[in-house]
């Protein structure tokens, strides 16, 4: 009885674990302390920057956020997904919707107290990241346009609150930031593909569903394409060691993904274009060391005048 029981439990923590989506978790916050190290404060000791206990709140606050985030998200797409995703659903249905609520609600609230440890600005940004992230899963998300674009913006938003917290508004960073942006929504475009049964069942209004496949390949081409401007700002006008490397292979890897786009029709060959992205994605997140290597032997030595 003791052994089902534990059977029991463990399939529940893992099923809440599918439903966070704890794989990704991990990967954000490397972003983030990453994108500080290298990109934000390249003035400090990259140990200085790990240790910094403000630093670390936000970090935490973000990742919490997120979690939360995709439990509402769940929440809200608890029918939608039985259609797109039934293995996954059954593994996330182990977990109540009630259960799921007091956890979003616990995480939230735990968010907040973490934010007041940092500043008031922490309390407002972190609040007002909550209530979008809920407004976009119970609302915007069904519409087309807004909802892909609001997707995409909350998913580069916890990078807005390391920056918030540097003050460092280097015209480098949003180059890279408008580079992730549009990857993120190309990927949201991807997933309203992949996810057209559900949407239509749901009645919810995606650019697949009002506007049709082809259309949709045509703006998702449009976008692909204006990727160039911030890898050229970057790769030519803008010092980033050798991340350019990354950035080079990265245009590659998008002439492949837009020849598999226009073939693809199957929700399974969608699904492979979405991997393409993600991987993409994180590669990028691990490229950010490229940008000085020689933090990861030494560290960063700081300079003082005597």
């Amino acid at each position: 009885m003791a052994s089902r029981k534990s059977r029991l439990t463990l399939m529940k923590i893992l099923s809440l674990f599918s439903v966070v989506r704890g794989y990704n978790i991990p990967i954000i916050a490397l972003a983030q302390y990453l994108s500080a190290i290298f990109i934000l404060d390249r003035e400090s000791r990259a140990l200085d920057v790990i240790l910094d206990i403000n630093l670390f709140l936000i970090v935490l606050a973000s990742s919490l956020t997120i979690a939360s985030g995709y439990i509402i998200n769940n929440f809200y797409d608890a029918q939608k997904d039985l259609i797109n995703r039934p293995k996954k659903s059954m593994l996330d249905r182990l977990v109540s919707q009630q259960t799921k609520l007091n956890v979003y609600f616990g995480l939230n609230f735990f968010v907040v107290l973490l934010a007041f440890l940092v500043s008031w600005r922490a309390v407002f940004f972190f609040s007002g990241y909550i209530f979008l992230i809920w407004f976009y899963s119970h609302k915007l998300k069904k519409y087309p346009v807004i909802g892909n674009l609001t997707a995409a913006f909350l998913a580069v938003l916890p990078f807005f609150g390391i920056l918030m917290y540097f003050k460092n508004f280097y015209e480098v960073i949003f180059a890279h930031a408008t580079f992730l942006y549009l990857l993120i929504l190309i990927r949201e475009l991807i997933k309203d593909l992949e996810n057209i049964p559900g949407d239509l069942a749901n009645d919810y209004r995606t650019i697949p569903v009002m506007f049709g496949e082809k259309v949709s390949k045509y703006i998702i081409t449009l976008l692909t394409f204006l990727t160039i401007i911030p890898v050229y700002l970057l790769v030519d006008v803008y010092d980033v060691g050798y991340m350019d490397i990354y950035f080079y292979a990265g245009m590659i890897v998008i002439i492949i993904f837009l020849l598999k786009l226009w073939s693809a029709a199957s929700q399974k060959q969608y699904l492979q274009l979405h991997n393409i992205l993600k991987i993409l994605i994180v590669a990028g997140v691990f490229s950010i060391v490229l940008i000085e290597p020689s933090v990861l032997v030494h560290g960063r030595k700081l300079l003082s005048v005597i």
